[in-house]
């Protein structure tokens, strides 16, 4: 169990943002497979405050939904302020402000990683959003900007200080981006210099690696990214392996296809067919890695322009001994 200011999180598992993945569709499907906190996809301040009309559906969300998080990413004052006047008029119960992001044109900006080169600057901005939010406020950060720059530990005492609630740390430093190892050693020296709770990511691509980083760094809880690309049964596998040592099974070809048709329908119900099959078909590729004939069906994939179509591509070339329906 995690707990956040008021929000208690059980199991102490969490779906991070991810730009272009965590709409309404994905998170009420990693709900159904044991999700309890789930984050809407980062979003810029300057973007919040520029395009009120045109970020409306960024917040599309029910009351299955929740909680629900939000990760901004800025460095502006006035553009902070602004974004937060929007957040507030929405259903929103914890605010992520993130110092992780590596991308280059982010970074390029002051934004993100960069932070962690100006520590002062963004303890600066912490308070500013402290004193002018209600809700439960976290952190994410990495563990530094490069190999000479290991700051994480300066950074989460600075984020304490200016009254965040629970840090969340990615295990690798902006230069490495999303290669090589997780560094469970910086992550375990943050997690014993600070009171509050340790949410740990990176790597958590199986139910043995998450294990891993909750027996080398005792963080409180786990934030879940890539692993969940065609893989919402991470979660209840993490939580089987935590509480009984068992590794479940993976799931046969044909509850992936019937998946794969309840996410659809999801992104149906939010955008309409037409749009929805365009945009899920990134997916497609992640629900069928490691099968044989993956590449062929990610190229054929994008042809598609119907649920039906889509059904029966899967049926002539996964399921041929399988009656589907299409309801």
């Amino acid at each position: 169990m995690l707990k956040i200011a008021n929000l208690t999180i059980e199991p102490a598992l969490i779906l991070a943002p991810m730009a272009g993945i965590t709409d309404l569709a994905y998170r009420r499907l990693m709900r159904r497979f044991g999700c309890p906190l789930a984050f809407i996809e980062m979003i810029n301040v300057r973007a919040l405050s520029h395009n009120k009309n045109s970020t409306a559906d960024f917040f599309l969300s029910d009351d299955t939904d929740r909680p629900l998080g939000i990760q901004i990413l800025g460095r502006e004052e006035k553009f902070i302020l602004n974004a937060l006047e929007e957040i507030h008029k929405h259903p929103i119960d914890i605010l992520d402000f993130n110092a992780a992001c590596p991308v280059r044109k982010v970074v390029r900006r002051g934004e993100g990683a960069a932070l962690l080169k100006e520590p002062k600057r963004l303890a600066k901005l912490l308070r500013l959003i402290r004193k002018n939010t209600h809700l439960p406020l976290t952190l994410k950060i990495r563990t530094g900007w490069n190999k000479d720059c290991i700051n994480a530990i300066e950074i989460a005492s600075l984020g304490c200080d200016s009254g965040i609630d629970c840090l969340f740390i990615h295990g690798r430093t902006r230069e490495q981006n999303y290669s090589n190892d997780i560094d469970y050693k910086t992550i375990s020296k943050v997690k014993k210099s600070i009171s509050i709770p340790v949410v740990a990511s990176g790597n958590l691509l199986s139910a043995i690696l998450a294990k891993k980083m909750l027996e080398e760094t005792k963080v409180d809880g786990l934030s879940l990214a890539r692993g969940t690309l065609g893989n919402p049964w991470l979660f209840k596998e993490i939580e089987t392996f935590l509480e009984k040592g068992v590794i479940l099974a993976r799931p046969q070809l044909e509850e992936i296809v019937t998946v794969i048709f309840e996410h659809l329908d999801e992104m149906i119900n939010s955008y309409g067919e037409r749009i929805a099959l365009k945009l899920f078909r990134k997916f497609i590729g992640w629900y069928f890695k490691g099968q044989r004939n993956v590449r062929e069906i990610r190229e054929l994939s994008n042809k598609i322009k119907t649920k039906q179509e889509l059904l029966d591509l899967l049926s002539t070339n996964f399921l041929k001994k399988t009656e589907v329906t299409n309801e």
